[in-house]
C-alpha cells in the first residue's frame, strides 16, 4: 500500500524521543485508581459474557440461531450508535460518562435475578436487556480509551498503561468464565447476574475517587454539527493506512472469534456434555495465555519490532481456533485440547490489543480521539455482531462440529492479509497525525 497523503507527520520532540521511564505509572495514583476502576468493569464483563448466554442454554434451552441474536443484540449497537457517541464523547468530559455507562449496566445485570426470581424472565426480555447492555457497553468502551491520554499526559507512557490494562483485562478473563461458572452451578444462571452487577457498582466507586481535573473540550469557533464530525472520524480512520489495516483485520478477527466462541458454547454442552463449570474452567485455564502474554507484552514489543509483534500476535488468534473441532477422545483430552486452544487466542490476543491501542493513541490527536476509538469499534464489534448469526445460521444447516471446522478454516484464511499489512512492517511507533 502507498504512504499516507492525507495526513501530515510531526516530527518528534526531543520529549517524544526520549526512551520512556519504566514502572512511572506506579507512582501515579489517578491512574492506579482508574485501573482498578477498569478492572472491575472487565471482571464485570467476563462475568456477563457466560452467564448471559448460558442463562438462555440452561434456563430456556436456547438453540443456536437464538444463541447468536442473543449475541447480535448485545453488540449490533456498536454499528449504530458507536460514531455518534464518538462525537458527543469528544465534545464533553469522559469520566461522567463512564460513570453513566455502567451505572446503566449495574442496573439492566440487577434486572435479570429479579425478573426470573419473579418468573417473569423470558427470551424477548433477555434480547431487550442484553440489547440495553450493548448500548452502555458502547458507551463506556467509547469513553475509557480516549481517556487513557487524559490521565497518562506523557505519551512515552502509554505503552506502559496500556500493559498495565490489558494484564487485568487477561486477569478477568482467567477468573471472569471460571466465576461465571461456579455461579451458574451454584446459584443458577440468572442468579449469578447478582454478584456481576456489585462489580459495576464497585467500579462507579472507584471511578468516583479519580482526583485529575479533566480540562472540558475547547468551545468551537462555529456552531458543531454532528454529521461533519462523525464524517471527520471516519474520514481519519479511513485515510490512515495503519488504522484503515487495523480496522479491516479487527472487523474479521470480532466476526470469527463471536461466531467460534458461539458455537463452541453449544457444542461443549451439547455434543461435548461439558457442565458450565467445566467450560468456566477450559475458559479461565486457557486465559491464563493472556495473562502471561500481557505481562510479557511489554518486553516483547521492546525486544522485536511492533510489526513483528503484530503479525505474529494476530497470527496466533486467528490459527488458534482449530484445534476445538479437531479435538476428540476422552473427555480429558477433549478439555485439554479446548484449554489449549485459549491458551493460544488468549496469549496471542493480550499481546496484540497492547499493540494495537498503543499504536491507535499514539497517531490519533487528542480532538479525535473518542471519534477514532468509535470508527474502530464500530467496524470491529460491527464484525463480531455478525458473527453470531451468522453461525447460528451455519450451525443449522451443517450442524455443530462442521460448523466449527468451516469457521476456524475461514479463520485461518486471514493470514494472508495479516502478512500484506502496512502494520507488519511497522519498525517503530509513528509519530502522531497533526
Amino acid at each position: 500500500m502507498s504512504e499516507d497523503t492525507t495526513t501530515k507527520t510531526a516530527e518528534p520532540s526531543p520529549q517524544d524521543a526520549a526512551p520512556p521511564k519504566r514502572g512511572a505509572l506506579w507512582r501515579d495514583r489517578d491512574f492506579l485508581v482508574f485501573w482498578t476502576g477498569e478492572t472491575l468493569s472487565l471482571y464485570g464483563t467476563q462475568v456477563t459474557t457466560l452467564a448471559l448466554p448460558l442463562a438462555a442454554v440452561f434456563v430456556f434451552d436456547a438453540t443456536a440461531e437464538e444463541l447468536g441474536l442473543l449475541r447480535f443484540v448485545q453488540l449490533v449497537p456498536f454499528l449504530g450508535l458507536a460514531m455518534l457517541f464518538g462525537v458527543w464523547v469528544d465534545r464533553v468530559r469522559k469520566r461522567p460518562v463512564m460513570i453513566g455507562a455502567n451505572a446503566g449496566r449495574m442496573l439492566l445485570i440487577g434486572l435479570v435475578p429479579v425478573l426470573s426470581a419473579t418468573d417473569v424472565l423470558n427470551m424477548p426480555l433477555l434480547y431487550a436487556i442484553a440489547f440495553g447492555i450493548g448500548i452502555a457497553q458502547v458507551l463506556f468502551d467509547v469513553s475509557w480509551m480516549s481517556f487513557v491520554p487524559v490521565l497518562v499526559k506523557d505519551r512515552r507512557n502509554l505503552l506502559e498503561a496500556n500493559t498495565k490494562l490489558s494484564t487485568t483485562s487477561s486477569s478477568a478473563d482467567v477468573a471472569g468464565p471460571g466465576v461465571a461458572g461456579v455461579l451458574v452451578n451454584a446459584l443458577s444462571a440468572p442468579t449469578a447476574m447478582a454478584v456481576n452487577a456489585v462489580t459495576y457498582l464497585l467500579s462507579i466507586v472507584s471511578l468516583l475517587a479519580v482526583r485529575t481535573s479533566e480540562p472540558a473540550p475547547p468551545k468551537p469557533e462555529h456552531k458543531r454539527r454532528i454529521w461533519p464530525e462523525l464524517v471527520e472520524g471516519l474520514r481519519f480512520v479511513f485515510h490512515s493506512r495503519y488504522l484503515r489495516a487495523i480496522a479491516l483485520v479487527g472487523c474479521c478477527c470480532n466476526f470469527f472469534s463471536v461466531m467460534i466462541l458461539s458455537l463452541f458454547l453449544l457444542y461443549a454442552v451439547r455434543e461435548q456434555d461439558l457442565s458450565a463449570a467445566t467450560i468456566g474452567l477450559v475458559l479461565g485455564v486457557g486465559a491464563v495465555g493472556g495473562l502471561v502474554g500481557s505481562a510479557l507484552s511489554g518486553t516483547v514489543i521492546r525486544r522485536v519490532s511492533v510489526g513483528k509483534a503484530y503479525l505474529v500476535s494476530v497470527s496466533g488468534i486467528f490459527i488458534a481456533p482449530l484445534l476445538i473441532p479437531a479435538a476428540s477422545g476422552s473427555t480429558f483430552m477433549v478439555t485439554a485440547v479446548f484449554i489449549a486452544s485459549f491458551v493460544i487466542f488468549y496469549a496471542s490476543l493480550s499481546v496484540a490489543n497492547v499493540v494495537i491501542v498503543s499504536l491507535r493513541q499514539t497517531i490519533t490527536p487528542d480532538a479525535l480521539m473518542a471519534r477514532m476509538t468509535a470508527g474502530m469499534r464500530t467496524m470491529m464489534h460491527g464484525g463480531g455482531a455478525l458473527g453470531g448469526p451468522v453461525g447460528g445460521l451455519m450451525a443449522g444447516v451443517l450442524g455443530l462440529h462442521e460448523a466449527l471446522w468451516l469457521a476456524t478454516a475461514l479463520s485461518a484464511v486471514m493470514l494472508v492479509p495479516i502478512a500484506l499489512s502496512p502494520v507488519s512492517r511497522l519498525r517503530e511507533m509513528p509519530a502522531q497525525a497533526e
